[in-house]
C-alpha cells in the first residue's frame, strides 16, 4: 500500500512516522509537506527537509514555553523529537561519528525527555543494571497507587528506540490501567552508540535483569508481567520467553523465526561466505545493497548493530539469531503478530513458523493491508494493532488489568 514515495523505504519510514500522530508524535499536515519536497531515494533532501521541519516545529515548543502554553509546548516537543529521529535515519555511513547523525539522535533524545517532563503523568527515567553497566529505560505508572498493577516490559528491533516504546505501547497500556517498562538492550540506540555493545542471540541474558528491576517496583504485579517486543524484537522476545518463566505473556510485534532467512544472495555468494572466500563474497553484496535505498541502509544499519565489520561476517552471525532450537521451551501464552505487506518478511511465513514451533498457549493475528495494517509492525495502524493487543491481554487472564474501582 503506497503512502507518500514511490522508493519504498523513503514511503515506509514516512508512514512510521505519520502513525504516531495517535499519541501526538507526529501531524499528518506535516509529514505529508515535508514529503512534497524530497525526491524519491534522495537521502540528503530526506536529511535536509526533515531536519528543517524538525527545527520549525522545536522553534514552536520553545515559544509555548515562554509563553507558559505546557500543553502547546508538550505536542510541539513530541513532534519534533519524531521528525529529528526520522531526519537521522538514513545517515549510516558512520553512524558513531557522523557529526550530524550524534547532534540530530541528541536533539530526538532531548526533545523527548522534555516532553515527557512535562506529561500529565511524567515517566521516571531509570538505569537498569546489566553487567557492568546498565541499560536505559522509561518506567511509566498508570496511577500513583500501591496496588499492584499488570505491568508490560517492551523492547524494539534493529532501529527502534527508547523513546518510540511511548507510541507503541506505553501511551496506550498507561490509559488502560497498565504500568509499562520501556528499555533498550544491547544493539539499540544510546546503549550500541554510548557502551558500544552489539546484538547478542542469548538475549534473555539481557530481559533477566530487566524483569528483575521491574519486579522490584512498587506496584508491579509479579504475576502479571507481560513482555512485548518490536520487529526483530519479536524474535528477541520469543527466545527470552523460553528461558525467563517469570514472563504472564508474550507479544511478538511482529514476530521473526530465522533473521538469516530475511537475506536473499544468489547461491553462490553462500558458498564463498561458507568457504571463506570474503574478498569475492563482500564485493558483490555490496553491489547489490547498494542499487536500492532499503537494502543500502540495511545492510549498513545490521553491520553496525550486530558489531559485523562486513558484509560476509554480518552473513556468518545470522543463523546464531532463530527460535527452532528454543520454541519449544516457552511456557507463557504468546501473541503472534504478522503484517501481509512486511517489507522486511512478507512471503517468508515467519509468523506461521513461530506459532507452530510454540507447544503451549497461542494465538496468531495476521494484519491486512485491506484495514490499513499491512505494512511492518502495523505502522500507519497503531490503534488497530492497539485494539488486538489489549483484546488479547483482555483474554489472558494473567495479564489484564484489575477492574476500574
Amino acid at each position: 500500500m503506497k503512502f507518500l514515495f514511490d522508493d519504498p523505504a523513503f514511503d515506509y519510514q514516512a508512514l512510521r512516522a505519520a502513525g504516531y500522530a495517535d499519541f501526538g508524535g507526529a501531524q499528518l499536515g506535516e509529514v505529508i509537506a515535508v514529503a512534497s519536497r524530497i525526491p524519491g531515494g534522495d537521502t540528503d533532501a530526506w536529511r535536509r527537509e526533515w531536519t528543517a521541519l524538525a527545527e520549525r516545529v522545536h522553534g514552536l515548543a520553545t515559544a509555548a514555553l515562554a509563553q507558559h502554553r505546557t500543553l502547546d509546548a508538550r505536542a510541539a516537543l513530541l513532534r519534533a523529537h519524531t521528525y529529528y529521529r526520522t531526519a537521522e535515519f538514513f545517515l549510516r555511513d558512520d553512524p558513531l561519528h557522523d557529526p550530524e547523525a550524534v547532534r540530530l539522535m541528541r536533539l530526538s533524545k532531548e526533545t523527548f525527555a522534555e516532553a515527557a517532563g512535562l506529561m500529565e503523568r511524567p515517566p521516571e527515567f531509570v538505569r537498569i543494571p546489566y553487567g557492568d553497566g546498565s541499560l536505559p529505560g522509561y518506567f511509566y505508572r498508570a496511577d500513583d497507587s500501591a496496588g499492584p498493577r499488570p505491568t508490560l516490559i517492551h523492547h524494539g528491533g534493529i532501529d527502534s528506540t527508547l523513546e518510540e516504546g511511548y507510541f507503541f505501547i506505553a501511551a496506550a497500556a498507561q490509559a488502560r490501567g497498565y504500568h509499562v517498562l520501556c528499555f533498550e538492550g544491547p544493539g539499540q540506540g544510546s546503549v550500541l552508540r554510548e557502551q558500544g555493545l552489539t546484538f547478542r542471540p542469548d538475549w534473555e541474558e539481557v530481559v533477566t535483569p530487566v524483569v528483575d528491576f521491574a519486579l522490584a517496583q512498587p506496584g508491579v504485579d509479579p504475576e502479571r508481567v507481560t513482555l512485548v517486543g518490536t520487529s526483530l524484537g519479536g524474535l528477541l522476545a520469543v527466545r527470552a520467553a523460553a528461558f525467563e518463566h517469570r514472563l504472564a505473556g508474550c507479544v511478538a510485534h511482529d514476530a521473526v523465526w530465522q533473521l538469516g532467512d530475511v537475506v536473499w544472495l544468489p547461491p553462490f555468494v553462500h558458498e564463498w561466505v561458507e568457504q571463506g572466500c570474503d574478498d569475492f563474497a563482500n564485493p558483490v553484496m555490496y553491489g547489490i545493497a547498494v542499487q536500492q535505498t532499503f537494502t543500502r541502509w540495511l545492510l549498513r544499519q545490521a553491520m553496525w548493530t550486530f558489531g559485523a565489520q562486513s558484509p560476509s561476517e554480518l552473513l556468518r552471525r545470522m543463523p546464531a539469531f532463530g527460535l527452532a532450537d528454543v520454541v519449544g521451551q516457552v511456557r507463557c501464552p504468546v501473541l503472534v503478530l504478522d503484517a501481509e505487506e512486511d517489507m522486511f518478511f512478507a512471503g517468508l511465513e515467519h509468523a506461521k513458523k513461530v506459532y507452530t514451533g510454540l507447544g503451549g498457549p497461542k494465538t496468531l493475528h495476521v494484519f491486512t493491508a485491506d484495514e490499513g495494517g499491512g505494512a511492518h509492525c502495523h505502522s500507519g495502524s497503531m490503534t488497530l494493532f492497539h485494539d488486538r493487543v489489549f483484546s488479547w491481554l483482555a483474554e489472558t487472564p494473567a495479564s489484564e488489568p484489575a477492574p476500574s474501582v
